[in-house]
Parts: C-alpha cells; structure tokens; sequence
C-alpha cells in the first residue's frame, strides 16, 4: 500500500512541476505576441515612412524635371500624359 502512495506522490510532484512549467511557457508566450505587435507597428511605420519619402522623392524629380533638367523630359512628358488621362476620367464620371 505505501507503494502506491508513493507513486500518486511522485505522479502528483510530476504534474505539479509540469504545470509550473506550463504557465512559464503561457508568460513567455505572451511576452514574445507583445514584442511580436511591437516589432510589426514598428514595420509599419517604417514602411510608411518609406512610401512618404519615395512620393517625395518622385515629386522632386518631377519638379527638377519640369525646371528644365534634361535627365528624364521623356519621363516627364509620360507622366503628365498619365495626369491627363486619369484627369479625363474623372470627369467624365462626374458626368455620367
């Protein structure tokens, strides 16, 4: 009979140290999904800061281009053209 005692003992010491365990795992878990959200808001944010500056970057060359820059008069024309026509088609859903 104090066989048996000692092996629900050392089955309920197995289980109490396997949910001590389990909980640590739950605490790490969820430190790593809140630096898991952290490290995307802060990739979003670059990431939108990226696209701010390369509109930026675009707006400049157009404007350096539309100053008489000989590099891209090519790229200029193309793009006003794309202006125009998105322009077009504006208006004429206005007027539908």
């Amino acid at each position: 009979m104090s066989e048996l005692v000692e092996i629900v003992d050392s089955l309920e010491n197995k289980v109490s140290k396997l949910l001590h365990k389990m909980e640590l795992l739950h605490q790490v878990n969820t430190k790593l999904k809140e630096e898991l959200e952290l490290a995307k808001e802060e990739s979003k944010l670059k990431e939108d800061a990226l696209a701010e500056w390369e509109e930026k970057y675009n707006s400049l060359k157009m404007a350096n281009t539309m100053l008489g820059s000989n590099t891209s008069k090519t790229e200029a024309k193309l793009k006003i053209n794309t202006l125009i026509r998105e322009l077009d088609v504006c208006i004429a859903k206005l007027s539908d």
